[in-house]
């Protein structure tokens, strides 16, 4: 059994707001791919996939913001692949922004979680933030209105996507 098939079944039997606002705080997936699934699997309407999406997506924002640090020190300490991979997390998060993180602060943050790729949503974006030393207040809002701009776009990809498949289907029947 892979991967995804043993996830459908752990997830089954729960309601379809909570597996959305489940696969939004998972990282790299995040909204990305909780927008689709909502719309095109549940049948949830724009608004309703969105809104979900994002309070998901927001939700480990707190908690690694204030816990990253010392759980990565920590592990880093015991294991060595989780040496290597805060090595390579925070070495990412450097080359990747340094220069303009400093030089247009919580505007570079906003867009950088904003563009809806693997490895650039609120996860990354909190780990940049703790990085730069932002301030708490000016991360969440700044990843808060990146991931609002991510799920606009993402939303508006899913509906216009399964409109074309519409009448791409269309043609065929």
């Amino acid at each position: 059994m892979d991967f995804a098939a043993i996830f459908i079944d752990l997830l089954q039997g729960l309601p379809p707001w909570f597996i959305v606002l489940f696969i939004s705080a998972i990282p790299v997936i995040e909204l990305r791919g909780s927008i689709p699934v909502a719309i095109g699997i549940f049948g949830m309407d724009p608004l309703t996939a969105f809104l979900l999406a994002v309070v998901g997506n927001m939700l480990p924002v707190s908690i690694i913001f204030y816990f990253l640090t010392p759980v990565s020190q920590f592990l880093s300490k015991h294991s060595k692949i989780f040496a290597r991979f805060f090595t390579w997390l925070f070495k990412r998060v450097e080359k990747h922004g340094n220069e303009k993180i400093e030089k247009y602060k919580n505007f570079a943050l906003m867009m950088f979680v904003a563009i809806p790729l693997p490895l650039t949503g609120a996860w990354t974006g909190t780990a940049a933030a703790i990085f730069f030393k932002y301030s708490f207040k000016n991360a969440f809002f700044s990843i808060l209105l990146g991931v609002i701009i991510a799920g606009i776009i993402v939303t508006f990809l899913t509906v216009s996507g399964i409109h074309v498949i519409d009448i791409i289907l269309g043609w065929f029947a």
